[in-house]
């Protein structure tokens, strides 16, 4: 049985070069692959600043943006709210 996130990561590979052999064969240039790697870096940061914290280990300082974690990984301490 194949999972969700298997299914995903084939989908985008799928789309990405399908979208690559697109441009290649419009362009008429192999350079396109030179270009692809960096689109996801011009993308990066867009729409938001930032994950928010929202609890944080008194001892190691691990920081939760999600409130599905009650302790911390590493250390097993129980998770304070961060003040911010």
């Amino acid at each position: 049985m194949v999972g969700s996130r298997t299914l995903t990561a084939a989908a985008g590979l799928l789309v990405s070069l399908l979208v690559t052999a697109a441009l290649w064969w419009y362009f008429d240039t192999l350079l396109v692959f030179l270009f692809l790697p960096f689109v996801p870096i011009l993308f990066r940061g867009l729409g938001e600043d930032g994950p928010t914290v929202v609890q944080e280990c008194p001892h190691c300082g691990f920081q939760a943006t999600s409130e599905a974690y009650d302790y911390c990984p590493r250390d097993g301490s129980r998770l304070e709210s961060a003040e911010r």
